[in-house]
């Protein structure tokens, strides 16, 4: 297999299987970074006091709330230790690489369903977005449709990348990544279309009409 296009590439199509491989490679990842970054930290005394990656701190990017207390921090001088920035380092290449895996399977497994790819937006962009800036959202009913609306969304995408079957047939993204459901899919095609010889008969002469091809009249 692929490895470099199943993990970072957005073209064709994976099946079910394939995109829970997926979490499985990026957990393992998140395993093997976070034990890396207890190694650096060991390395300078223990200043970090939690170690954890979520793929949706990729949405900490565009806060500003979070950008501005980052700067703060570093201009009082709080994590501009070596230690401080190593790991901070290790945590956002960390966190772009698996948010990047991540959109790159599930983009190629709604292609398996025959959708765009652009249906992640629904799927993770709008969940992250509200995950992100929940607590700074007014605290009214008013709200109960949107959050009504995002536990509805990330439900359904659940369900259509890691739940439901592929297209059988060859889409407009590509074949079926499961050959023997392609070949099964097309002879099911092929024995259900129409078969013109079936449609004709021939009489001999001993019968009432004339011998010779006739169409059948239930054909």
């Amino acid at each position: 297999m692929d490895w470099v296009w199943f993990l970072f590439e957005f073209d064709g199509r994976i099946n079910r299987a394939k995109v829970w491989l997926a979490l499985l490679v990026i957990l393992c990842w998140m395993i093997f970074i976070a034990m890396l970054m207890i190694g650096v930290d060991g390395m300078f005394g223990n200043p970090v006091k939690t170690v954890r990656f979520n793929i949706n701190d990729i949405f900490s990017f565009i806060d500003p709330a979070v950008m501005r207390a980052a700067i703060s921090r570093l201009r009082e001088g709080k994590e501009a230790s070596p230690a401080h920035l190593v790991l901070t380092f290790f945590h956002a290449a960390g966190t772009l690489i698996f948010a990047w895996v991540y959109l790159a399977t599930c983009v190629k497994r709604l292609h398996d369903r025959d959708k765009s790819g652009w249906w992640v937006i629904p799927f993770f962009v709008v969940p992250g977005l509200y995950a992100q800036f929940v607590d700074r959202l007014p605290n009214s009913y008013v709200m109960f449709p949107l959050t009504l609306t995002v536990f509805a969304l990330m439900i359904w995408g659940f369900i259509e990348i890691y739940c439901l079957k592929g297209t059988r047939w060859t889409n407009r993204f590509g074949p079926n990544p499961l050959p023997k459901e392609q070949t099964r899919a097309r002879s099911s095609r092929t024995s259900t279309s129409w078969d013109q010889t079936s449609s004709y008969e021939f009489v001999p002469r001993s019968a009432s009409s004339s011998a010779g091809a006739h169409v059948k009249r239930g054909a």
